[in-house]
């Protein structure tokens, strides 16, 4: 699953072993979040909203979610170009 948790992260001026010690996870769960290798649970998933202060939708991106964003890109370019 696509992410944002880098961005928030550094928007934040959180390290990985920091925002790992506030989660209370490894710093290797937090790597594996970030490359998108690891799904968090539920319970993680409200853990980090509440440390960036936003909603799990604000940082997690459903996938089908991502690619209909990248298809609705693509056709605003081309009608662009046609336009």
């Amino acid at each position: 699953m696509k992410n944002n948790i880098k961005q928030l992260r550094s928007k934040y001026n959180f390290t990985q072993d920091e925002l790992a010690a506030r989660l209370d996870v490894s710093r290797q769960t937090i790597i594996s979040l970030e490359k998108g290798r690891y799904n968090p649970s539920i319970i993680l998933a409200f853990k980090l909203s509440k440390v960036f202060n936003c909603t799990i939708e604000d940082i997690f991106i459903y996938e089908e979610e991502w690619e209909w964003l990248a298809i609705r890109s693509q056709m605003e370019i081309k009608s662009s170009i046609y336009a």
